[in-house]
């Protein structure tokens, strides 16, 4: 199979999509778009990868803070994805301009903390999926605690059996070494976004209730993340290795 083609990060309009207002994704793209491409110098393989048109689920590892801020503006369609609904409650001119920048991008909050907080992100990917749109997800659930991939969660299998959409999968390379401990500013440097080829699991259709099936896909999806990214993977979740 030859290697994804290449591509420069730019801000051109993208010929899919419909004509219309300057929508606030739109507006954060042009105006950050230069300023992250000084200072992340991204570096985008396979986005070719991504349908033009129709549901389509990104699936991918998750190193640091600034992965969020990457991945939407290095992608032509809007990425829609779960974040902490405290990146949208903070007080002040920060947690306003925070709010204003993650809800524009495409970050839905969630109270991913409470009891139905796992329900309530699925059915929240599912409704977005089923508008045709494109969701983004972290099948690791958090940030890595040291640069390996770890297990991933079942709930990315469930959303392609429910919906059909296909599974994106990609690989942030290289954002941990600009921002360490995802805390702080992040510094100059070189950020790679890599998309694989898409994956569907229709032969699988109607088992999105069974264990064994949920974990096949889910971890087939991993395997694709772990060879674009080259990681080292770990058969345990994420957050057991936080906690150990």
């Amino acid at each position: 199979m030859s290697p994804p083609a290449e591509t420069s990060f730019h801000t051109s309009p993208d010929r899919r999509r419909p004509e219309g207002t300057l929508s606030r994704f739109a507006l954060i793209k042009a105006v950050l778009g230069p300023i992250m491409r000084l200072m992340f110098r991204p570096r985008v393989e396979g986005a070719e990868n991504i349908p033009g048109t129709g549901p389509v689920i990104l699936a991918g590892n998750h190193l640091t803070f600034i992965d969020s801020m990457v991945l939407p503006l290095v992608c032509d369609r809007q990425v829609l994805f779960i974040g902490k609904d405290e990146y949208v409650t903070g007080k002040g001119l920060k947690g306003r301009m925070m709010a204003w920048f993650f809800t524009g991008v495409g970050m839905i909050p969630v109270d991913r903390d409470g009891a139905n907080g796992g329900v309530a992100a699925l059915m929240t990917g599912r409704r977005v999926l089923e508008e045709g749109k494109v969701f983004g997800i972290y099948p690791e659930g958090t940030r890595s605690p040291d640069g390996r991939l770890y297990r991933g969660r079942t709930g990315i299998a469930r959303l392609t059996l429910m919906t059909g959409a296909p599974v994106v999968p990609f690989a942030m390379i290289g954002t941990d070494k600009l921002q360490p401990g995802g805390a702080g500013l992040p510094r100059p440097g070189r950020v790679t976004v890599r998309f694989g080829e898409p994956l569907e699991f229709s032969r699988y259709e109607g088992m999105d209730r069974d264990r064994y099936v949920l974990r096949a896909v889910t971890d087939s999806v991993m395997t694709e993340v772990m060879r674009l990214s080259g990681q080292e993977y770990v058969d345990m979740y994420a957050t057991k290795a936080k906690a150990a």
